[in-house]
């Protein structure tokens, strides 16, 4: 995967508005009035905001009769946690680590107790 697409496809995510409209997608297909409901903005507004996530890939429109529907592709979602992967091991391993450093410190903590 180029880094570009990478970057397109965070800079879609990185819109609170844009996430939602993820989020909201990850339930079902919904139309563009559906998808703009929630939002205090225009329906132009969230048409630049669905034209993001489609760019990005993040999202395929489709035309049903008179309405407009949004579905999710989660591909593109599925490159950005291949992507993160590598770093979430990494905070594992280090929270583990924290855990077994306090773990040591509240034995070392309970043996002076015990001394005193």
């Amino acid at each position: 995967m180029s880094t570009d697409r990478l970057s397109s496809i965070f800079s879609a995510l990185a819109d609170p508005t844009r996430r939602a409209i993820v989020a909201r997608l990850a339930s079902g297909e919904a139309s563009v009035g559906e998808l703009s409901q929630p939002f205090r903005m225009s329906k132009p507004a969230i048409s630049k905001h669905l034209k993001v996530l489609e760019r990005a890939g993040l999202i395929a429109k489709s035309r049903e009769a008179q309405w407009r529907l949004c579905r999710l592709e989660a591909a593109p979602l599925r490159e950005v946690a291949d992507w993160m992967e590598p770093y979430r091991r990494y905070w594992d391993e280090s929270f583990g680590r924290l855990d077994e450093h306090l773990r040591q410190m509240k034995q070392e903590q309970a043996k002076e107790k015990e001394d005193v």
